[in-house]
């Protein structure tokens, strides 16, 4: 296979530390890479500091660099979802803007999908984060990879590679409550992880607090899970069962024993118990009614504000033969 044209895109919410850094190595990179024409495509997820300002000032002196504003910040799912609707080239690499997934690494994964991998994901190793937080990463994948029906593999992030045609099938998922990472392994095709080394976080603060990492686990949960809901069912099977027991053990107690039942305190507890687990699992049939309520309004995913750079000729000229349904641009 012939070297292939590479996009970069990044997802950015108030990096103006970090970004100068950035963009000196993703952009050493490139150009060291053979074939091209490459291209990187930053998206401004609303950004309150001088992220904008320092885009725009790259964009002005690299023909590479291509803007897209959001009119207001979206998220992080939506903001990649947002840069993969307006990719053009060969390949895609998905890269975070903090720096803790090392852009070096990019040729790698190049050299992956010219054995012929349509998916190559960096598997994480070596985490810089708190243990607390390690140990949440550890125990989140592993439990995602027993309830999915879908492969998803261990330790690996949104850091990695899509080929032109995957690119191409997550543009035509219209689902608000975005995994990238599990909707990137459900495509399917020849999928291969490399070990890569995560670093610590250049410059600045997380943007990713407690809430937002508890928003994603629930959205990668019950978008490729119906296990909680299994579970109220067969906890009802359980507790129906347990009934019946009783009922049967209590009618033969009285009848030869001669013995009422007996046990307030237990039944108090039962019932608690029962009525907890009740409005538990009403909680989780609700989230899943929740999700089908936003798709059904249909809104965009994103509102974009202005494009800066070729973005705007990708979209609208774009591999899918469409314009993209989750863009509504103030830019014709």
């Amino acid at each position: 296979m012939t070297p292939p044209a590479i996009s970069v895109v990044v997802p950015l919410h108030n990096e103006q530390m970090v970004l100068p850094e950035l963009l000196r190595r993703v952009g050493s990179v490139l150009s060291e890479m053979p074939g091209g024409p490459h291209e990187m495509i930053f998206v401004d997820d609303g950004s309150s500091d001088a992220t904008l300002q320092i885009l725009e000032e790259a964009a002005s002196g690299d023909p590479r660099i291509s803007v897209i504003v959001f009119a207001r910040n979206f998220g992080h799912q939506p903001a990649l979802t947002a840069a993969l609707d307006h990719v053009s080239s060969d390949v895609t690499v998905i890269l975070d803007g903090d720096l803790q997934d090392p852009p070096e690494s990019i040729p790698a994964l190049v050299a992956k999908f010219l054995e012929g991998y349509d998916v190559v994901y960096a598997q994480r190793t070596g985490r810089k984060e708190g243990i607390l937080l390690k140990l949440a990463f550890f125990v989140f994948y592993r439990l995602m990879k027993s309830l999915s029906d879908t492969r998803l593999p261990l330790d690996a992030g949104d850091f990695g590679l899509v080929s032109r045609r995957v690119v191409q099938l997550l543009r035509s998922m219209p689902e608000h409550h975005r995994y990238l990472r599990g909707m990137r392994s459900w495509v399917g095709f020849r999928q291969i992880g490399i070990p890569i080394e995560r670093s610590e976080r250049f410059a600045g603060e997380s943007k990713y607090g407690v809430l937002k990492y508890l928003k994603l686990a629930s959205d990668a949960i019950f978008s490729f899970s119906t296990v909680p809901i299994r579970a109220a069912a067969l906890l009802g099977f359980v507790s129906v069962s347990f009934s019946a027991l009783f009922a049967f053990y209590s009618v033969i107690a009285k009848i030869f024993f001669h013995q009422p039942p007996k046990g307030f305190t237990a039944l108090l507890l039962i019932l608690t118990f029962l009525g907890g687990t009740l409005l538990f699992f009403l909680g989780i049939i609700g989230e899943y009614v929740g999700r089908v309520y936003e798709e059904v309004k249909a809104r965009p995913l994103y509102i974009v504000e202005r494009i800066i750079g070729n973005a705007a000729a990708n979209r609208l000229h774009s591999p899918t033969g469409r314009i993209s349904h989750n863009v509504i641009s103030g830019q014709g």
